[in-house]
């Protein structure tokens, strides 16, 4: 498998792709290949283009959760997709709207549009999207420190409720050394991912990890979550997006950790 970072928050020095507080990545699984998440806006297809990556080749476009800067390019995917659609895979409330203090922070494509021109699955169960590769669903509460955390409102009925994003899922590549986890925020909790993913898959070795862990302060979380990884002896960390300097720079004394940057490559088999 071959991951190829199209967005995130940080550019390399002498590389020069576009960087936005999103993300999205290019997944090869052999002949099969993957559209995870848009990211915020045109951003994630000008970098393919740079890079010379078909995204026309993506027979599954799958969203890890309905927050604008993980669906934000979906509004372009009809200018890319011209011919060949992809099949949208999500959670079946990420195109509800969602909305925090700063304004709408949902999908700007609603379900009912999508539909018109993609085949549009939606499930809380755990599905193959490759070979190799599967989309978790909904992700259960399976450790004591990593509770739901309210993140805005979301409009489920005729109004507005507390968006616990249980939208937010994963994907898990099985591969020879053990399983591979690749994340879009992680609000459902990097280390509930984590143990989801070896329930799903049966596996208990996880060889690798890279995406958002949604974690900024260094606070108990933190602290369990470093406890954690270290238990697992993950020896491929690459945390990103939606991580702060300060919590990278406390797992990283910790457990070694690797950069992510927009056209950074990893292949796992």
């Amino acid at each position: 498998m071959k991951l190829t970072v199209l967005v995130d928050n940080n550019v390399y020095i002498d590389h020069y792709y576009y960087g936005e507080p999103a993300l999205s990545f290019f997944i090869e699984d052999g002949d099969e290949a993957i559209l995870f998440d848009t990211g915020y806006s045109h951003v994630f297809f000008e970098n393919a283009k740079k890079l010379g990556i078909d995204l026309t080749r993506s027979q599954k476009l799958v969203l890890s959760h309905g927050h604008n800067d993980h669906t934000g390019g979906l509004v372009h995917i009809d200018t890319l997709f011209t011919q060949q659609k992809p099949e949208i895979i999500a959670h079946p409330l990420t195109f509800f709207p969602k909305r925090a203090e700063e304004g709408a922070i949902g999908s700007p494509e609603s379900a009912e549009k999508l539909q018109k021109n993609y085949t549009l699955t939606l499930s809380k169960e755990p599905l193959m999207v490759s070979k190799n590769i599967t989309f978790l669903g909904e992700i259960p509460q399976l450790v004591d420190f990593e509770p739901r955390q309210q993140v805005g409102e979301t409009k489920l009925t005729d109004t507005y409720s507390p968006d616990y994003v249980l939208d937010d899922s994963a994907l898990v590549f099985t591969g020879k050394d053990g399983i591979y986890i690749i994340t879009g925020c992680s609000h459902s909790g990097i280390c509930n991912i984590c143990e989801y993913a070896k329930q799903v898959t049966g596996i208990d070795k996880i060889a690798g990890v890279i995406g958002g862990f949604h974690l900024f302060d260094e606070d108990e979380q933190l602290e369990k979550t470093i406890d954690y990884l270290k238990s697992n002896n993950i020896p491929e960390l690459f945390p990103c997006h939606c991580v702060s300097f300060a919590a990278k720079s406390a797992i990283h004394q910790e457990i070694p950790i690797g950069e992510v940057g927009v056209g950074m490559s990893v292949e796992w088999n």
